[in-house]
């Protein structure tokens, strides 16, 4: 069932065709569609609002509008995700009537619909909440010191609600208690994304390598929510390997 914000939100999956590891990523194919298309369709699955797919390679275009998804063309040249999707809405949306943008990784096919769904949740629990995002406990003791794994440091607002007051690649915070694992998926009020993309990269964001801090060094309130495992993301064949296996598993 469609929720209330169903009319206000916009879920952009940005699909980058250059990939060093894995060429032509986005139109790998994995249980019989191209990843892309596969993303979209958990997306759509979710169900919480229009979905726009955008694309920078006219293969890619002609992929997603095959498979009946709404799908537009953006630079080749943005530094960013948010800076693509920013593209993408402004095209999508150009009179400013969507209140919601939910930002997809083009590259993640296996996600739960229900951990889209729950991106959304602190932007309409929480008016102050400009920039929501997730999160996992870590459990997986070599996660707690791999620096290529991102902690979120959050003040706990409910058992399944953080308020983010930092991220990082160190094992943080320091002493006992759990420790997040963050995941990559952001939802933005529309005048939080124009914000955010409008603001240059921030000190702690380059020392970190980290745009999510950009967020953060100027004031904006990030809400991460906490739900129950890390989607698997596809950025290497032995990764394309798997998402091929979860998705046949599912389909038979």
């Amino acid at each position: 069932m469609k929720n209330t914000a169903f009319d206000r939100t916009l879920v952009l999956i940005p699909a980058r065709m250059a990939s060093t590891r894995l060429p032509g990523k986005p139109l790998a194919d994995i249980a019989g569609l191209p990843m892309i298309v596969q993303v979209a369709k958990r997306a759509e699955e979710a169900q919480i609002g229009r979905i726009i797919v955008a694309v920078d390679h006219q293969d890619v275009f002609d992929a997603v509008s095959a498979a009946g998804f709404d799908v537009v063309m953006t630079r080749v040249d943005h530094q960013s995700g948010s800076d693509r999707i920013f593209e993408a809405v402004r095209k999508a949306d150009p009179e400013a009537h969507m209140e919601y943008i939910v930002n997809v990784q083009g590259d993640l096919p296996t996600i739960e619909p229900e951990a889209v769904r729950a991106s959304l949740r602190p932007l309409q629990d929480d008016p102050a909440t400009d920039i929501a995002t997730l999160t996992v406990e870590i459990t997986d003791e070599h996660e707690k010191t791999n620096p290529n794994v991102v902690k979120v440091v959050g003040s706990p607002l409910s058992p399944t609600r953080l308020k983010a007051l930092y991220f990082t690649r160190a094992t943080a915070p320091h002493g006992n208690g759990p420790l997040y694992h963050h995941i990559g998926l952001y939802a933005y009020r529309r005048a939080a994304l124009e914000k955010f993309v409008s603001l240059g990269p921030s000190v702690l964001e380059k020392r970190e390598s980290l745009e999510q801090l950009r967020a953060l060094e100027a004031g904006m309130r990030i809400g991460v929510e906490i739900v129950d495992s890390v989607p698997l993301g596809v950025d290497t064949p032995a990764d394309l390997e798997k998402a091929r296996a979860i998705l046949s598993s599912r389909a038979s």
